[in-house]
């Protein structure tokens, strides 16, 4: 079935929720997209055609500069306070996990304390900008962490951080191989392995919660 779109009334303005329904929920996780791209991400749009069959409804949460249709995101607290109003008005009634794409995975990680979320799923956590690892982001990352069980879905070859420059600690972490930022591989390997990677890490991950 296709997701169900809404939208929702932000600080900020519109933002939209796109929604895959599990039949009998025991979880919602919410994603949010990348700075370079929306809610039909490879590895978002996989997620959620395959985990409402497992009890997780799966809601995509739109950025309102998507739909005004700007190039440019805004700067992280802008992307929060957005972020925190459109997930404020769903429903609790099963344990809300959060996550998302490189700078919807930071967003994650940010306001999890806040949303009382129960975990968070990092994909292509964006560690630093290509070629400055000096200007780490890893307490956002550790942050969540140090409270909270944290997930990391990381391309072998992601010029944001490869999974060799995150720290040892509480998260885990999932290298795909030869995938980049965007989980794309390289030729000869298959795309298709490396997003069933994707969904299978989270599944396993997600499959104590809830219960």
């Amino acid at each position: 079935m296709a997701p169900v779109r809404t939208t929702v009334a932000t600080p900020i303005g519109e933002a939209a929720f796109w929604t895959d329904a599990a039949d009998e929920p025991r979880l919602r996780l919410v994603l949010g997209h990348g700075s370079g791209g929306g809610p039909k991400a490879a590895d978002l749009e996989a997620l959620s055609r395959a985990l409402p069959a497992d009890g997780v409804t799966v809601v995509r949460f739109e950025q309102p500069w998507r739909l005004a249709g700007k190039k440019v995101a805004p700067r992280p607290p802008v992307l929060d306070e957005a972020w925190l109003a459109a997930l404020a008005t769903l429903p609790r009634d099963v344990p809300l996990v959060l996550g998302g794409r490189s700078s919807g995975a930071r967003v994650a990680c940010r306001t999890a304390a806040a949303l009382d979320a129960a975990a968070v799923v990092c994909l292509a956590f964006p560690l630093h900008l290509p070629g400055k690892p000096q200007a780490s982001r890893v307490d956002e990352l550790t942050g969540a962490a140090e409270k909270l069980p944290v997930l990391v879905v990381q391309g072998e070859r992601d010029t944001f951080g490869g999974p060799g420059e995150f720290p040892d600690g509480p998260h885990r972490l999932v290298t795909v191989a030869a995938a980049d930022h965007g989980m794309r591989v390289l030729k000869g390997h298959s795309q298709r392995e490396a997003l069933d990677l994707v969904v299978d890490s989270v599944r396993s991950f997600l499959a104590p919660l809830g219960e």
